[in-house]
């Protein structure tokens, strides 16, 4: 089932409460620059589930996007750059991102992630109600559907879900420890789950396990899936019948 571009003509707002939502940012960009911590030589050129991107890649574009939050000055350029090459927005501001990374060696990256990171939790923090409320003049393609977002969306929620599955991306990518735990990626993952039920409009029973699980019970047989491969699926990464082909973005 996929959801209609009039279903979503109001502007897509966080359903986390500010507080919360904070909390989950700083924390992600901890644990994304563990991550990278962790990281071999060799493991920085291995694929990931991002089509043409690897390690490195996502690494580089992680720290663009955070460089991004944490910089008026750097986002106003990087949109700016973006929008001269035309296509698609997402795929050209991330584009971008990647490219103004990929003269820093791996050692540069993880330095300029722990210095950044702080940064960007803080600048997102710092968002004046006023411009959260405000509607996203871009239209964002999220599956077969187009919708509107508020900044607030973007600053509480999808810059947190981002850098949450490109570390989940690099884990796979090289066999690297996922960090998990119900306080950080339970909470985040059980926003993914109200969200995505709301788009999928219909009652569901859902068991998702592992660290980030939990139960969702509704009428119906029970769905048990992994919260990670969950979310995944939701996010274009690999097909689960359980998500009944509902897209939640990331």
């Amino acid at each position: 089932m996929k959801v209609h571009e009039h279903q979503l003509a109001a502007a897509r707002r966080p359903a986390l409460d500010r507080q919360t939502a904070m909390r989950l940012a700083e924390t992600e960009y901890e644990r994304f620059h563990r991550m990278l911590r962790q990281l071999a030589p060799d493991d920085w050129g291995k694929p990931t589930d991002c089509p043409g991107w690897d390690v490195r890649a996502v690494a580089g574009h992680c720290l663009g996007m955070a460089e991004m939050a944490a910089s008026i000055r750097v986002s106003s350029r990087q949109m700016r750059v973006a929008k001269r090459r035309g296509g698609v927005m997402i795929d050209a501001l991330t584009a971008v991102q990647v490219e103004e990374q990929a003269h820093l060696t791996p050692d540069q990256v993880v330095a300029r992630f722990a210095r950044v990171g702080p940064k960007a939790a803080r600048g997102r923090r710092r968002a004046p109600r006023f411009v959260r409320q405000r509607q996203m003049s871009d239209p964002q393609r999220v599956g077969s559907a187009t919708e509107t977002w508020t900044f607030g969306y973007l600053f509480d929620v999808i810059l947190t879900r981002d850098p949450w599955m490109h570390r989940v991306d690099i884990a796979r990518a090289t066999g690297r420890a996922l960090e998990l735990t119900p306080q950080h990626d339970g909470v985040l993952v059980a926003d993914v789950v109200e969200e995505w039920a709301k788009r999928f409009g219909k009652p569901f029973t859902l068991e998702l396990t592992g660290p980030a699980g939990g139960s969702w019970n509704g009428p119906g047989e029970v769905a048990v899936v992994d919260a990670i491969e969950f979310c995944r699926a939701l996010s274009g990464r690999g097909s689960v019948a359980a998500t009944h082909g509902v897209d939640v973005p990331f």
